[in-house]
């Protein structure tokens, strides 16, 4: 018998329409793409914030739900059995329980016949850890089911090192905000490979996302880091995998999809 839970017989219908919009994640010491991030945009493209912003405790649960599936199956045929891992975000505080909210992602990932091990769950951007015991719970049950999970927006708001020492994540991604113009700031090149350092111990994969300079990418390339995202490498595209191709000094990049 399934796992149920309180929410999981809830009608995923929502009181408006949205998205997916992908962006990728490249791999540099690879020289390819590594996977796409889903991100939640408006029926015409407009920002997640135009959809975020409509979403409250009535229908937290049904939102968080129909994002993860309609992720899944829109990435399905775009990546048309490729190795690629595909990055959801998700939201902590709409998971009951773990191994019951999770059926509908799973039933999704077989019928666009997801490999679990390319399926990559983010604590969404900023979210307030309520019940961290919770948190750890989800975590601990989607490693159980062979998936990724990401610690997002690492050194802002409430992702901090308390909360990686407790969760121990695959995959942390550094904040935007700490990587701007970090060839500028011998402060905020510490403090990444410090988070470098840290992360290489815990056998915890990097991600630099928000990366727009050559100047930002080239002092995260000497940190050590080799996943980047970013509008250096593209934009993102809606219901759609947007095409990865730049020329960056000394290193050249072309990646296709």
């Amino acid at each position: 018998m399934k796992p149920v839970c309180a929410g999981c017989h809830e009608d995923m219908r929502l009181p408006f329409e949205f998205r997916m919009a992908f962006q990728p994640i490249v791999d540099l010491n690879a020289q390819q793409v590594w996977g796409y991030e889903a991100l939640v945009r408006g029926i015409n493209g407009e920002s997640a914030f135009s959809i975020l912003s409509q979403v409250n405790d009535d229908i937290r649960y049904r939102f968080d739900q129909a994002s993860r599936v309609m992720a899944i199956e829109t990435a399905g045929p775009l990546f048309a059995g490729r190795d690629l891992r595909l990055s959801i975000n998700f939201m902590p505080n709409a998971v009951y329980e773990p191994s019951a909210c999770i059926q509908k992602s799973l039933a999704a990932a077989k019928r666009a016949q997801f490999p679990h091990s390319n399926l990559m769950f983010e604590f969404t951007e900023n979210e307030r850890m309520t019940d961290p015991a919770h948190v750890q719970r989800i975590v601990d049950a989607y490693r159980k089911f062979g998936f990724w999970t990401a610690l997002d927006d690492f050194g802002a708001g409430y992702a901090g090192l308390g909360l990686l020492a407790r969760l121990q994540p695959d995959l942390i991604k550094i904040d935007m905000e700490l990587l701007r113009d970090a060839h500028l700031s011998r402060a905020r090149q510490a403090i990444i490979a410090g988070i470098v350092g840290i992360a290489r111990t815990l056998d915890i994969e990097v991600l630099a996302e928000g990366v727009e300079k050559e100047q930002e990418l080239a002092v995260l390339r000497a940190a050590g880091i080799s996943l980047f995202q970013g509008y250096y490498f593209a934009k993102p595209a809606l219901m759609a995998l947007p095409i990865v191709s730049t020329m960056s000094g000394t290193i050249p990049i072309h990646i296709a999809v």
